[in-house]
């Protein structure tokens, strides 16, 4: 039941016709592991937290660094040397009394993944490296949870929902493959424009929402790519791989 305050505060949702009351309370009894509180999740956290998910659980091994503030806007000159998952964990409350937000400052890997991700009704990861993603994605399909994936890149940032233990539909080793020592884009040596993280952010923390919830069309499947140097939008079907190690039959 949502309360008279949580009815006030999240009216302009509830108005929606596609989400509605209903919608609200899936919202309250979701349950949604961040993976990473960097330029991708600090924007999805803090609309996820505005939102109304029940319960955030934030894992970030880092601190924050000054390099971090230009799109980070969780984090402030204060906050310089604090463990992330912290920090993000303490905004998020204070965006939303009604959320729980649980902090795990500990580097998510093939030891902990299961421990840490069981529970959740979705993931979402704005993680910087493969190896970590790789460990997410299998940890995803052997728990059989949604995997909302989420990069940005210099002006480019992409988005997708991966439910790869279906027989229909793809893991993101399908996509990329299952080579932890692939390269990666290093936002230290490319560069990314701080407004497209908070974009990309927010575009994850919606199809969160979406799927969590279910107006409109899902992202299954498909990889929504934007460039932002040109304006450029599109979606490109990700196919499942027959031959893939993670999610094959």
């Amino acid at each position: 039941m949502l309360s008279d305050a949580e009815l006030d505060r999240y009216a302009r949702q509830i108005i929606l016709p596609a989400f509605g009351g209903a919608g609200q309370a899936k919202l309250k009894t979701a349950h949604v592991a961040v993976i990473g509180a960097g330029g991708i999740g600090c924007p999805a956290i803090t609309y996820l937290a505005a939102a109304g998910i029940g319960q955030l659980t934030i894992i970030d091994h880092d601190v924050v660094e000054r390099s971090n503030l230009q799109r980070q806007p969780l984090f402030a000159d204060a906050d310089i040397g604090s463990p992330k998952a912290d920090v993000a964990a303490d905004a998020a409350r204070r965006i939303n009394p009604h959320v729980e937000a649980v902090a795990v400052p500990r580097r998510l890997d093939a030891g902990n993944a299961d421990a840490l991700l069981t529970g959740a009704g979705l993931i979402l990861d704005g993680c910087d490296n493969f190896e970590t993603r790789l460990t997410v994605n299998r940890t995803a399909v052997t728990l059989g949870i949604p995997l909302l994936s989420a990069a940005i890149g210099a002006f480019e940032g992409q988005v997708a929902l991966y439910e790869g233990w279906r027989e229909d539909s793809p893991c993101y080793a399908c996509l990329v493959g299952d080579d932890p020592d692939r390269p990666g884009i290093n936002c230290a040596e490319q560069g990314v424009m701080g407004a497209l993280a908070g974009m990309i952010g927010t575009m994850a923390a919606l199809e969160a929402v979406r799927a969590l919830t279910g107006w409109g069309q899902p992202l299954t499947g498909k990889l929504a790519i934007i460039d932002m140097l040109d304006r450029r939008w599109r979606e490109v079907a990700v196919p499942k791989d027959p031959e893939c190690p993670i999610c094959r039959g």
